[in-house]
């Protein structure tokens, strides 16, 4: 009797192991042939190679143009001996397309003033694919590459809110399909308003000024996976990059800042100096008590601890110094 008990405690631990073996199986929510089509296109055409896409069809001029002399067009010049990259990498197999395109055809074409357009139906269709299927048709090269960061892109914030790296980097554009640092900010704002504001503020960071660019702290891709896209772990390790004299370590820290700079700062942009979310004294009296400068009960004395509190503590991130009274007061 007691092995048969045993007997069912090990059958029924086998069961439930199997189960959760069954639960960590990865299944596709749709069928692996519809994924297939999603970032390949039509699986019942044929690729014919980027010279018979172009040769023929006279309105893809500007762009054959435009692509032979971008970084991923030069791959496919014979001087490189790389052809990785080429029309049919992005859109699909092109043999639909170009199916009936023949030489006479192009010439009947041309004298009758036409040009000669593929069918543009049968390859991918990109305004209807998801943001992040139009990204994976990009990820399928650019992951294998060391000079791109994008191993963390499918987990970042642009892709879980649908943004497609062709939202950003114009593929036809022209030599360079890297957004230079002087065109990402008016890029951001298309989304970003509340940043645009912010940097039209009185005090901010020198964003419209051209001297600062939002690559400069936050990585778009993804980066190190921190708050807020930053590209270093921590808010202050962020800062403090260009802030080296806030950085410390130092003996008499301001310690509830000392981790997080946006404790007293907006980064992008404020009505009060120096970045500061509410101007001094109101921003000090939220964790500190007011105190008078004197002993005195003048009312002069009364109000003068409503000044700027770093009128006195002028060393406010941090000193090594101590105070008259030998304490850490901030004081120099």
């Amino acid at each position: 009797m007691i092995y048969k008990r045993y007997l069912l405690v090990f059958l029924s631990g086998i069961f439930i192991l199997a189960g959760c073996e069954t639960l960590r199986v990865s299944r596709p929510i749709m069928p692996v042939k519809e994924y297939e089509k999603m970032i390949a296109g039509r699986l019942d055409a044929d690729y014919v190679g980027t010279a018979r896409c172009l040769s023929a069809c006279h309105s893809h001029d500007g762009i054959k143009h435009n692509f032979e002399a971008s970084t991923m067009g030069a791959q496919l010049s014979k001087k490189s001996g790389m052809p990785i990259v080429d029309c049919e990498s992005c859109h699909g197999p092109g043999s639909l397309a170009i199916e009936g395109i023949t030489p006479e055809k192009v010439e009947q074409d041309r004298k009758e003033g036409k040009e000669t357009k593929c069918k543009f139906e049968t390859l991918l269709d990109f305004k209807t694919l998801p943001a992040q299927a139009l990204s994976l048709i990009c990820l399928k090269c650019h992951t294998a590459n060391a000079t791109f960061n994008l191993h963390n892109w499918n987990a970042a914030t642009h892709s879980i809110n649908d943004v497609s790296c062709s939202d950003c980097h114009k593929i036809h554009k022209g030599p360079d399909l890297i957004v230079s640092p002087k065109e990402t900010s008016e890029m951001c704002y298309r989304c970003h308003q509340e940043a645009r504001a912010e940097f039209s503020l009185p005090s901010h960071h020198p964003v419209p000024e051209k001297k600062v660019f939002c690559t400069d702290c936050h990585d778009p891709h993804g980066g190190v996976l921190s708050e807020k896209l930053l590209r270093k772990n921590t808010i202050k390790e962020q800062c403090t990059q260009c802030h080296a004299d806030k950085e410390g370590p130092y003996v008499y820290e301001h310690a509830e800042t000392m981790e997080n700079c946006s404790t007293c700062h907006n980064w992008h942009g404020s009505v009060n100096n120096n970045l500061l979310i509410v101007r001094e004294p109101f921003l000090c009296l939220q964790c500190h008590e007011g105190h008078r400068i004197s002993s005195t009960s003048s009312v002069e004395s009364k109000s003068s601890y409503y000044t700027r509190c770093t009128d006195c503590h002028s060393t406010i991130h941090g000193t090594d110094i101590p105070s008259a009274s030998g304490k850490g007061r901030f004081i120099q």
